[in-house]
């Protein structure tokens, strides 16, 4: 691997630490997740430092006679001493490791995992975009001996050790389990810190370029390149470019502030019972952040989630916030000047959203929003989301702005008083409970 990469510390790297002592070989790990989030990156590294040896099998730039080793595993001692001659790798039993790397582009391979786990030689790393596996294991037996793991852009603790401060997250940690303001000149400053994160993003090309230049207009070239990747993937996704289309409307979508996704907006015409197969592709690819509308909030909020009714979110901010300037100048992107001076007008507050939306989903949390009817329908109340808490279920409404009113949170409760948990107002102040509301700054999201 060239040596100009930048390894950066990943929470999954633990995760992976506790499958490989726990399964002991009795499963493959799956790494499931959108492109270039470090996965490749990360499987080799984990490798290099807990194996004696592994190879690494990349079935994009794999040759034919790899491919073909697949066809048929019936001698097992055959295929190890092949794969051993054509990568240059002495396996040692037990302890090597095995990298099936965009595993999609060979589903034998994954469907050898069975017989390869139940020889239990070695271990079995795999990596791939949830789309694609789900699209190429159409014709194969998907093997049970998997533990499948999702793994998303790097949050904001990761994005915080990759500059090198290992300080600050633990310490907000403690101020929020102890309900403690920061005081405005330490709450000021996280904020600052915080914008900064919300411009660069979670993707560790954007991350390592930053380091590397301090030049947000250089960051801002590389996210233009993922964005392009993305869009080329949603056109094998659907070649009617539908996908693309929907994906490129998602922050003019949030910037209108409508109760849903409104599918004619984006593709003139069309309908939202059309495209629900669309919308389960481009979830799957983990390159969006889908909030259903929950029509009757409670503990099983998955049991009452509307499948034509949603709201779509980047699964990277910092994407995001390139995305919605995509055809203009970097010099003409509004949000990084007024991001980064905290002058982000209420308008604009739909970056916020986004933010919380990335940061509940990394923390593990399935994304769901209601909305209640006033009067004649033509005016509702919001919750931008709902987490379940217990057997209660918790909402969120987001200010990007004013927070002394919040008629929204209040009517929910209101309607819902024998359901709710906890509430919670996620906004740009410091952490403080008022009235048994819970405000907390939009950097404390994760611990929720």
């Amino acid at each position: 691997m060239a040596d100009n990469i930048i390894y950066f510390k990943r929470k999954m790297y633990d995760r992976m630490l506790q499958w490989k002592k726990e399964r002991d070989g009795a499963t493959a790990i799956l790494i499931q997740g959108a492109r270039r989030i470090g996965k490749s990156t990360l499987a080799e590294e984990f490798a290099r430092n807990e194996y004696k040896s592994y190879l690494l099998i990349d079935f994009s730039i794999a040759p034919a006679e790899v491919h073909d080793l697949f066809k048929d595993i019936s001698d097992l001692n055959y295929f190890f001493f092949r794969l051993q001659l054509i990568y240059h790798v002495q396996l040692i039993e037990r302890q090597s490791v095995i990298i099936f790397d965009e595993v999609q582009k060979e589903p034998l391979a994954r469907q050898a995992i069975k017989h390869l786990v139940k020889d239990h030689r070695y271990d079995y790393i795999e990596t791939g975009s949830l789309i694609s596996v789900h699209k190429s294991s159409a014709d194969i037996v998907i093997p049970s001996e998997e533990t499948k793991v999702d793994m998303f852009p790097m949050d904001y603790e990761e994005f915080k050790w990759a500059v090198n401060d290992t300080v600050t997250i633990p310490l907000l940690r403690t101020a929020f389990e102890k309900k403690m303001s920061l005081g405005d000149a330490v709450h000021r400053r996280m904020m600052r810190d915080f914008r900064l994160y919300m411009l660069i993003g979670g993707m560790p090309q954007a991350v390592a370029e930053y380091i590397k230049t301090n030049n947000l207009a250089a960051v801002d070239v590389v996210k233009r390149d993922i964005i392009s990747l993305y869009e080329e993937d949603f056109m094998k996704i659907d070649e009617s470019g539908r996908a693309t289309a929907m994906f490129d409307a998602i922050p003019g979508q949030l910037s209108k502030n409508t109760s849903r996704y409104k599918v004619a907006t984006a593709i003139p015409g069309e309908k939202p019972d059309r495209v629900v197969s669309i919308v389960k592709s481009m979830e799957d690819s983990m390159t969006v952040n889908i909030a259903y509308h929950s029509n009757d909030p409670n503990a099983g909020l998955a049991l009452t989630k509307d499948n034509e009714k949603y709201k779509m979110y980047i699964s990277d901010t910092g994407l995001f916030i390139t995305l919605a300037f995509k055809d203009k100048d970097f010099t003409e992107n509004v949000i990084y000047n007024k991001l980064l001076n905290d002058k982000l007008s209420a308008n604009l507050g739909y970056v916020y959203e986004n933010m919380i939306a990335q940061m509940l989903r990394a923390s593990g949390k399935q994304l769901y929003y209601h909305t209640i009817p006033i009067n004649d329908g033509k005016k509702y109340y919001e919750i931008d989301f709902l987490i379940a808490d217990t057997h209660k279920v918790s909402p969120i409404e987001v200010k990007s702005s004013g927070y002394k009113t919040h008629a929204s949170l209040d009517a929910f409760c209101d309607k819902y008083s024998d359901r709710i948990q906890n509430k919670y107002i996620i906004y740009t102040k410091d952490l403080k409970r008022e009235h048994d509301v819970n405000y907390i700054p939009v950097y404390m999201t994760m611990f929720l």
